[in-house]
């Protein structure tokens, strides 16, 4: 059964950045595309950035030039870069296949833009 372990988050002040990490068993990350997605209070869950079997990444509008995702296949880890963030970022951040969900989310981490 495959477990997405996702953390990294917390407040932060606006401006500031944070690196969250995905963590999968039960499955081989080397062979998925990947992505990470967002859900804020009140709004449905949302793509922000993926990452292919071969590397290339897309990012939604609103956090291009802001986040950068990657992957290390060694450690079965897909990481979130965020940087400048502000506080519509607030929300609970998820990793999952980029297409072809895995059945089960992880938890999420909550990321807090506030000052």
């Amino acid at each position: 059964q495959v477990q997405l372990v996702e953390s990294g988050g917390g407040l932060v002040q606006p401006g500031g950045s944070l690196r969250l990490s995905c963590v999968a068993s039960g499955t081989n990350l080397r062979i998925n595309s990947m992505a990470w997605y967002r859900q804020a209070p009140g709004k449905e869950r949302e793509p922000v950035a993926s990452i292919t079997v071969g590397g290339a990444t897309t990012y939604a509008d609103s956090v291009k030039g802001q986040f950068t995702i990657s992957r290390d296949n060694a450690k079965n880890t897909v990481y979130l870069q965020m940087n400048t963030l502000k506080p519509e970022d607030t929300a609970v951040y998820y990793c999952n296949r980029a297409s072809g969900l895995f059945a089960t989310w992880g938890q999420g981490t909550q990321v807090t833009v506030s000052s």
